[in-house]
């Protein structure tokens, strides 16, 4: 997809990655960028950066997407590209509290189910779109210290893998970004964890990666290379791999 003229969509664009992405598509001649966020007044200093609109939404709540959508095809146009990008992080394993599972599955997964469940239809009853759903290399991989983050890492990806196959004849494209440690909020009181063993990517270099994806309409978005190879670790010795994940969180996480 080329980005010219395009109306686009960012969750999660008050700062960070999404901002970084906003820019980028401004960039690239996008007609309309949309920033939506649960912190308005950075959801406004993006826009007013890129000459887009803000837009108050939380993405932990259906309403607040379906209103989002049906607000921005009424009164901007119809959307050709949605990034759902907003996400968050919690620490612990089994035992951290169901409120933080519920909370982190509803970020980092059922907001995703939710954009495509009143997006996909509009898509392809128009002949197609785009998808950009924000996962992690946690979701291809593992993340030492936290299970709902991988869980709901690699649930994205699984979701965005489904609605690839299952859309893309109707002409709807999806690509998955998933990027290890990058300069966010999130990483701001961790510079040195495990994410970012292979190093702290800035955003606006991420967003060139994604932007390189786009126009090729390739689904997996890997800023950091060197996560494919290690994915392809994983699956040609399984036991191996669990080793030295296994060394990483004595490392990490002892």
């Amino acid at each position: 997809m080329e980005l010219k003229d395009k109306i686009v969509v960012v969750t999660g664009a008050a700062s960070g990655i999404g901002r970084a992405l906003c820019v980028r598509f401004k960039a690239e001649g996008a007609k309309a960028i949309v920033c939506a966020d649960r912190d308005e007044p950075g959801a406004k200093a993006t826009a007013e950066m890129v000459g887009g609109r803000a837009f108050l939404t939380d993405v932990s709540k259906e309403a607040d997407i379906q209103r989002l959508i049906e607000t921005v095809e009424a009164e901007v146009g119809p959307i050709d590209l949605f990034c759902s990008n907003a996400g968050i992080g919690i620490g612990g394993g089994a035992e951290a509290p169901n409120d933080g599972w519920q909370k982190i599955w509803d970020i980092n997964v059922m907001a995703h189910v939710w954009a495509a469940r009143h997006l996909v239809p509009l898509m392809a009853a128009r002949g197609g779109g785009y998808l950009l759903n924000t996962s992690s290399a946690a979701g291809l991989l593992s993340q030492i210290g936290s299970a709902p983050y991988a869980v709901t890492k690699h649930a994205a990806v699984g979701l965005a893998e489904w609605l690839a196959i299952t859309h893309g004849d109707q002409g709807i494209k999806v690509s998955v970004l998933c990027p290890q440690a990058v300069k966010t909020a999130m990483t701001a009181g961790n510079p040195d964890g495990v994410a970012s063993i292979d190093g702290m990517m800035e955003p606006e270099v991420l967003a060139e990666s994604v932007v390189r994806s786009i126009a090729k309409e390739e689904f997996l978005v890997l800023p950091h290379p060197e996560v494919l190879q290690y994915m392809r670790n994983k699956t040609n010795d399984y036991d191996r791999w669990i080793g030295g994940m296994r060394k990483l969180n004595r490392r990490f996480a002892g």
